[in-house]
């Protein structure tokens, strides 16, 4: 039977758990080749996973001619680095300039903060939500990058380890990084806070923050994080009427 995900358990009902595996046994036994069934992924992608994609397609477009890179606190197995980078290669195939950085342990999270703990969600313990995906994600580049104009000139960066030592690090070596979109799904409040303390000052008029957990009781991290430091107040976070987490704020 095929798995269905790290999804919150909590927040499915049964006949939704019934519907991802279902689902993942029609996508394992549907016909056509793997590359017919990837060329038709409609058929196979759950609603909700093509809404997020609609939406971060979206915000693509309100950066698209602000200067500076994507950078992607979290990465996962990489659906939205490498949405990310589709779109830009896509929409702007000569923009060099436009790096994808993403930053994550790839063996889940470090240790906690005590607004951390007063988190909700299953997996919010050291070492939750761990996936090695480092690996496969640098065959994932390479095959990225043999498919797109300038191939020659590197799109993607992932930097391992704990965004709260990575980040500041990474800004040492990389002095003239700006950042045109901030996409922040640590879940955690400490590489959160260390995100954004490093970061916006780095963004120009018109970027663009986006949260994936705010005003989430299952990843308490995540706001707390930007109460401590940008504030609630001096930022006008939107929504899409269709999306019940992703909202995002731009900068003015």
């Amino acid at each position: 039977m095929p798995k269905i995900g790290m999804r919150e358990r909590k927040l499915n009902t049964k006949d939704e758990l019934c519907f991802l595996n279902d689902l993942g046994n029609y996508f394992e036994n549907s016909v056509g080749s793997t590359i017919e069934k990837l060329q038709n992924f409609v058929k196979y992608v759950p609603r909700q996973d093509i809404t997020n994609f609609i939406t971060k397609y979206e915000i693509f477009k309100k950066i698209i001619n602000v200067q500076g890179s994507i950078v992607e606190c979290g990465i996962f197995l990489g659906g939205g680095l490498m949405t990310f980078a589709q779109l830009s290669s896509i929409l702007e195939p000569i923009n060099h300039q436009r790096k994808i950085i993403g930053f994550d342990t790839f063996s889940g999270f470090p240790k906690l903060n005590r607004h951390d703990k007063q988190s909700m969600s299953e997996h919010m313990h050291k070492g939750g939500l761990g996936m090695n995906s480092y690996a496969d994600l640098h065959k994932c580049i390479s095959l990225f990058d043999s498919n797109r104009f300038l191939s020659h000139i590197p799109k993607i960066e992932i930097i391992k380890g704990d965004a709260s030592l990575t980040i500041p690090k990474y800004l040492k070596t990389n002095r003239h990084t700006v950042v045109s979109l901030l996409y922040l799904d640590f879940d955690i409040y400490k590489p959160t806070k260390t995100a954004i303390e490093s970061f916006i000052p780095r963004m120009p008029k018109g970027s663009i923050i986006v949260f994936d957990e705010i005003n989430n009781p299952l990843w308490k991290g995540e706001t707390q994080a930007v109460l401590d430091t940008i504030g609630i107040n001096n930022l006008k976070i939107q929504r899409f009427s269709y999306n019940s987490y992703m909202s995002y704020a731009i900068l003015e």
